[in-house]
């Protein structure tokens, strides 16, 4: 799907599902990198793993916010997206976090253990993240 005009003065346009999922996933693929990439780096110099993964998913988030906001839903700054934004997140960040947790609970010693708990927390988060972006954070 390609973009609409709305007719707004601003000229802003409304982008289609299909190319905000697009571009989400995108997003999302630069963000996960961020905070994977934190998350092993703080593993690798000793960090307890509940705040390595608190901190990447921070980092993360941040990255994604930025793209997301402008690219995937283009949509204006303000306080009141910024707000929705900050209580959604804080609610992913727990479910993240739990997530995290619970696997590395449930999986046991392996050597992919700390990747695989990632990937089902990360995937969880990103779920409810894309819904409540679209439906309630950036819609219009």
């Amino acid at each position: 799907m390609t973009a609409v005009d709305t007719g707004s003065d601003t000229g802003s346009r409304r982008v289609g599902l299909l190319t905000q999922l697009t571009r989400f996933v995108l997003v999302g693929g630069l963000s996960a990198l961020v905070d994977y990439g934190v998350y092993q780096g703080l593993i690798a110099l000793g960090t307890w793993v509940h705040l390595a993964k608190a901190v990447s998913f921070i980092l993360g988030t941040t990255t994604a916010y930025l793209l997301n906001r402008r690219w995937t839903f283009n949509a204006a700054g303000g306080a009141a997206p910024v707000a929705k934004f900050m209580l959604l997140y804080t609610v992913t960040f727990f479910v993240n976090i739990g997530v995290n947790a619970l696997m590395l609970h449930l999986l046991g010693d392996f050597r992919w253990e700390l990747t695989v708990a990632w990937v089902v927390a990360q995937a969880t988060a990103t779920l409810i993240n894309f819904v409540m972006l679209r439906a309630v954070v950036f819609r219009d």
